[in-house]
């Protein structure tokens, strides 16, 4: 047994140079194969251009396209109160519109999100968009609505604190005070401008106050369901990647049949604004 032995393991010993050799040359042949796939692919494809916009011409069209829609909605409100529905369908029907022919190519693309997510989404998103609007029917003037949307970051830091558990530095608690304390500055002296101008009924019930509390509490409702629509928006493009022009397409197209609820007074006002005189 001990020179078969000693012959087996001179053999083993033999054959391992040999079939590290073999492993290395296949090596070799992988990554050969593997450079000339990458150079036929540089060669095939072009670089795709980059398009680049300077940050004060997209800053421009940002301020240009929200003071031009603030200018036109208050417009309208004053002419034509308790058209909030209207305008919130006009936004989701041109964008749906748009999302349909550029962006999903008529349904035929695929999409990067379940659509199970995109109701999830779209229920908040819709509640949202016809609550802010529809809070302009109670004695809400066009500043204060202004300046209470722009509160968003308080409702992102609470609810990001309470549900993401997460923490900032006091700079940006300091920050969110003196935010706040604008809100409530504002929120002030639009109660007193409703109160001096409150006409009180017999029974010697605020009416216009009340409407004023009612449109004050829809806005704050408004403001924390879009904050958590933020942080579940926030958990999906973690999980499947930002794609926010898809978002954008499905949030409008989707709830374009909830309309239905409000088509009564979508048309009254859609007569109401055929109606009105052209002004020069």
């Amino acid at each position: 047994l001990g020179p078969a032995r000693e012959e087996g393991e001179r053999r083993s010993v033999d054959v391992s140079p040999v079939v590290q050799r073999g492993e290395g040359k296949r090596r070799e042949e992988a990554a050969a194969a593997a450079r000339r796939i990458l150079i036929e692919t540089r060669g095939s494809s072009r670089p795709s251009p980059v398009v680049t916009m300077h940050p004060g011409f997209a800053i421009g069209l940002v301020f240009l396209g929200c003071c031009s829609n603030v200018v036109f909605l208050e417009s309208l409100v004053r002419d034509f109160p308790g058209c909030g529905n209207i305008v919130t369908f006009g936004q989701f029907l041109f964008i749906a519109l748009e999302g349909l022919i550029f962006q999903a190519h008529f349904l035929t693309k695929p999409r990067a999100i379940p659509l199970r997510n995109y109701f999830v989404m779209v229920s908040m998103f819709f509640l949202v968009s016809v609550v802010n609007n529809y809070a302009l029917n109670f004695n809400i003037p066009m500043p204060l609505h202004m300046i209470f949307r722009s509160g968003s970051l308080i409702a992102n830091m609470v609810l990001g604190i309470i549900i993401l558990k997460k923490r900032y530095p006091v700079t940006k608690y300091i920050s969110i005070v003196l935010i706040s304390l604008g809100i409530f500055i504002c929120m002030f002296v639009s109660a007193k401008q409703v109160s001096s101008h409150t006409s009180v009924s017999d029974d010697g019930s605020n009416s216009a106050f009340i409407q004023w509390l009612i449109g004050v509490a829809m806005l704050t409702f408004a403001l924390f369901m879009s904050a958590r629509m933020g942080i579940f928006q926030e958990t999906l493009y973690k999980q499947y990647g930002k794609h926010s022009k898809e978002a954008l397409f499905y949030n409008h197209f989707l709830p374009l049949p909830a309309f239905i609820l409000f088509a009564s007074d979508i048309y009254n006002h859609g007569i109401l604004f055929s109606q009105s005189r052209e002004r020069v």
